[in-house]
């Protein structure tokens, strides 16, 4: 079934749909989805990050700021929001936004086990879901490898008892990418997190790969390199190509580079602006490039 899936290549759009929030007769197209390949659920190719943007701790205005960026995901039809232990208070204005919008059915509630110590991990997880106040977690995933060779069998176990979906790992910034692939030849997970961008582009040479050959889900981290990317780019006039696959924007650009890679499932940008979430939204909207537009995308910012 993984592999069955995987052979869909690039993303299908699904059909428009009323979205809360919009008026009577109003329709937002939906987003695209990839399948996630051990089970064939379909997921938005957009999701939300929530490293660095929704650590406010208890600034009230910020917090209602990350409130309204959830609203505006939810309504444009996202539904992967990553969280970690790591992220400061990330954690607790993700469960505030879900309670106030009253979104825990919708959302796919994706978090991660973060402590050297395996048998704390429980006590970890089980705080985390708290804070989410989500009655379970869709994907739990074992956060940079941090002492993976005990958390992966409890999350694996957590996955066979039915009190969680799916389970996968994470690295970031092109770290530990060996120890990855030897995971991901010898264990059963549905999802690796990886850092995949215009720039950092390793893994097409090797995890991408084995990905779509074992039938893992891949999300993309660090989209906008922690928006350093962006900040480079917005110097220089966007291609006027660009308008071919449907981008108004670098931050679509950027996105729908990452999202038209046939083996990766979700990018998960972060963001504090509702601006910005709605523009990153659009990315998972119209026409995705195809493989040669993808070399010519990422051609173009290699020459920048």
């Amino acid at each position: 079934m993984r592999r069955e899936f995987l052979k869909k290549g690039l993303a299908v759009l699904i059909p428009s749909t009323l979205w809360p929030g919009l008026g009577r007769g109003q329709t937002t197209p939906a987003p695209a989805t990839r399948p996630i390949p051990s089970t064939g659920e379909q997921l938005p190719v957009v999701g939300l990050g929530s490293w660095i943007t929704f650590n406010v701790g208890t600034d009230r205005a910020a917090r209602d700021a990350c409130t309204e960026v959830m609203r505006a995901f939810f309504e444009a039809g996202g539904r992967m929001i990553d969280s970690s232990p790591m992220y400061g208070s990330s954690q607790s204005v993700i469960g505030e936004g879900l309670a106030r919008i009253g979104s825990a059915a919708r959302v796919f509630a994706a978090d991660k086990v973060w402590i050297g110590s395996g048998a704390r991990g429980p006590g970890q997880i089980e705080e985390s879901r708290r804070l989410w106040k989500v009655s379970r977690f869709d994907l739990l995933q074992v956060h940079n490898l941090l002492a993976w060779e005990e958390h992966l069998p409890a999350l694996l176990a957590m996955k066979a008892a039915g009190r969680l979906r799916y389970v996968g790992i994470t690295t970031s910034e092109g770290r530990r990418h060996r120890e990855i692939e030897s995971i991901m030849r010898s264990q059963p997970i549905d999802f690796v997190q990886i850092s995949y961008n215009l720039l950092d582009r390793e893994v097409e040479e090797r995890i991408l790969p084995l990905a779509r050959e074992r039938g893992i889900a891949v999300i993309a981290n660090r989209p906008f390199r922690q928006g350093a990317l962006l900040r480079g780019l917005q110097r220089h006039p966007l291609p006027p190509w660009a308008a071919e696959i449907g981008c108004d924007g670098w931050a679509q650009f950027a996105l729908k580079f990452i999202v038209s890679h046939p083996a990766v499932t979700c990018a998960i940008p972060a963001t504090s602006s509702v601006a910005h979430v709605r523009q990153n939204m659009g990315a998972a909207l119209g026409r995705q490039p195809d493989a040669a537009m993808r070399r010519r995308m990422a051609a173009h910012v290699e020459a920048l």
